[in-house]
């Protein structure tokens, strides 16, 4: 199911073909780099240019054959260029071209996942917009605090998309970089202008000071930086699956036609989505580890770094483009339950009230620690005899010393919980 989803977009990306066009793309303008400085023949540049050609079908039949993956490659482009396939690849070691087509593969991956996260974050100002007065229960440590709005919650998550979007624009710069600077970086048999000319035909900032490769502290914190978004889907997806729970039932994902929620059971409605977007979280933390693991070398190369990042930057990449579509397409067709929002409010008998109340007796010069026990007590009376709160305090006799009855009954108002909903928004640039 993920390969199916990504190969269109993301899966292209890593593709063997994507990766040997830019291996290709990339040796190609360092050939006219080459010519520029008179390093190498023009007419062999324009031949090069011209006849130049990849064959992924071609590359791994000669590693099959024996060759490894850099052989494979030049052997292959030595069958169609002929003669002046000797200039290719001059000076620069298979490192110097297959760091900076990986700069190229994270800046397209990138791109994708970039314009995932803008759609998201529309989306999700969309709803808070629409939602935004609407009373929800606010809990904390799993239990009723007192209400916020829904609005709230999902601009909450629009602010959290936001940092996203800094993260990896953040994460693209560091990480886009090239390097042409040949063995163990000192550019002893390449000219420094090959990797100026290249970098800035490419759109790559030239990494400043290598060794034989790009510094594997840029690929651990891109690494990082999608786990850290994967970990922000997860959150979003664990409040989706908790609202969703049956003695909560705020928001519920759609079930489509056909769907079931369990094989057994036929009632269930489970939050499917939600709970793979969880589960794919950790993936990404895992690969985040190996990373950083990765960060490591033996003196100026070695390349215990590219077995694991054949496998940590593609599927990180995929398995975050597939978790934003699924969340995306989970909170477009989400249904929220307003009614039940504010049945779950009214079952709390007015106890979401209580600061208020501690709050009007302080006022009135009651000590914090009294006004507290007053409170309490009384609270504490409505959860054990299930009766209501307010009832309660307009018959305590000592709360009644410092409060009317038109007094208590103004503080339970609802709107008191959404006065400052606009201030937040306008602050938050919802």
């Amino acid at each position: 199911m993920l390969a199916q989803y990504t190969l269109p977009e993301m899966g292209k990306v890593f593709s063997s073909e994507n990766r040997y066009q830019l291996m290709l793309d990339v040796s190609v303008i360092a050939c006219e780099a080459l010519a520029d400085i008179g390093r190498i023949p023009n007419e062999a540049y324009q031949e090069i240019k011209a006849k130049a050609d990849i064959s992924p079908k071609r590359i791994k039949e000669l590693e099959e054959e024996g060759c490894n993956k850099s052989m494979a490659f030049l052997a292959s482009l030595s069958e169609k260029v002929g003669d002046a396939a000797r200039y290719l690849q001059l000076g620069i070691c298979y490192v110097d071209i297959a760091d900076t087509v990986l700069a190229l593969q994270l800046r397209q991956a990138c791109e994708l996942l970039q314009s995932r996260l803008n759609q998201l974050r529309k989306l999700l100002s969309d709803l808070a917009h629409e939602y935004k007065y609407t009373l929800m229960m606010g809990r904390t440590h799993g239990t009723n605090a007192e209400p916020t709005t829904f609005g709230l919650k999902l601009a909450l998550w629009v602010r959290e998309v936001d940092r996203s979007l800094t993260r990896l624009n953040h994460a693209r710069l560091v990480a886009t970089h090239g390097k042409m600077s040949g063995p163990v970086g000192t550019f002893s048999s390449i000219d420094p202008h090959v990797e100026t000319f290249v970098c800035r035909r490419l759109g790559l900032h030239p990494a400043f000071v290598t060794n034989q490769s790009l510094q594997r502290d840029r690929i651990a914190e891109f690494i990082s930086t999608l786990a850290i978004i994967g970990g922000s889907l997860e959150k979003f997806s664990i409040e989706i699956r908790n609202l969703q729970r049956s003695d909560i039932r705020e928001v519920e994902e759609l079930l489509l036609e056909g769907q079931s929620g369990s094989t057994s059971m036929p009632h269930k409605r489970r939050p499917y989505e939600s709970e793979v977007i969880s589960g794919l979280a950790r993936i990404l933390r895992g690969n985040a580890l190996a990373s950083l693991e990765s960060q490591a070398m033996w003196h100026e190369y070695d390349s215990t770094h590219s077995s694991v990042e054949r496998v940590t930057v593609p599927d990180s990449c995929i398995v975050l483009d597939y978790m934003l579509n699924s969340f995306i397409k989970l909170m477009e067709n989400l249904r929220v339950y307003p009614e039940t929002m504010r049945e779950n409010i009214d079952n709390s008998l007015g106890l979401v009230f209580s600061q208020r109340v501690m709050l009007a007796l302080m006022d009135k010069g009651v000590s914090r620690e009294q006004a507290y026990e007053m409170v309490m007590r009384n609270a504490n009376t409505a959860w054990e005899q299930q009766c209501d709160f307010q009832f309660l305090l307009l018959q305590d006799k000592q709360v009644r010393k410092f409060l009317s009855n038109r007094e208590i009954m103004d503080l339970f108002d609802y709107d008191c919980f959404r006065k400052h909903i606009d201030f937040i928004f306008a602050r938050g640039d919802i």
